[in-house]
């Protein structure tokens, strides 16, 4: 029987005490919510795809040196294999080829929304006049959000196949309605 939405919330919980964590979890449920149906093609579980997001770096505070192996093995435990697949391509030293649109679309999702949010913080509007060009000339900044790294949103992008402008669109608009909720509403 598949994980539910409110178990990978409280295993989340369980492993995950940082607020930024905590919120970088939200944000890329949320975008990856949204890329199920933009990439994920018919039939694709936008639940599984979802929760995939969230759990995505669970293990990172409590174990950073072993992430993501130990939510690997967990999902692994539950039964989710495609899950547990992604968040084992997402870590990219691992050198895993994609298997799936899922896998893909984590990949792009994750390091983009992290960065995506970071925009957000040091604009008074924050996400709500954000626009593609305001984060491609942040990503040309590497002082501005230093542990982003920029060549995995670029190679990530690519796999994904899909233009970089509009992909950043494709998340920004992915995480403006949960503005409030992920604290990137800005200060007007």
């Amino acid at each position: 029987m598949p994980i539910t939405y409110q178990q990978a919330v409280e295993h989340l919980r369980a492993w995950t005490r940082t607020p930024s964590l905590l919120t970088h979890a939200r944000a890329v449920e949320v975008v990856m919510r949204a890329a199920a149906a933009k990439y994920g093609g018919e039939g694709a579980d936008a639940e599984t795809w979802a929760v995939t997001g969230l759990l995505h770096d669970a293990d990172y505070d409590e174990w950073p040196e072993e992430h993501p192996q130990r939510i690997v093995d967990w999902l692994k435990e539950q039964g989710e294999e495609e899950m547990a697949y992604a968040a084992a391509f997402h870590q990219t030293k691992w050198n895993l080829p994609p298997k799936t649109a899922m896998d893909k679309a984590l990949l792009a999702c994750d390091e983009l929304a992290g960065f995506v949010i970071a925009c957000c913080l040091v604009r008074p509007e924050g996400i709500a006049t954000l626009e593609p060009k305001s984060v491609k000339k942040k990503l040309k900044d590497k002082a501005f959000a230093a542990k982003v790294d920029r060549q995995i949103i670029r190679d990530s992008v690519e796999l994904l196949g899909v233009d970089m402008d509009g992909h950043i669109q494709f998340v920004i608009d992915a995480l403006k309605p949960h503005a409030q909720e992920l604290g990137i509403f800005g200060k007007v």
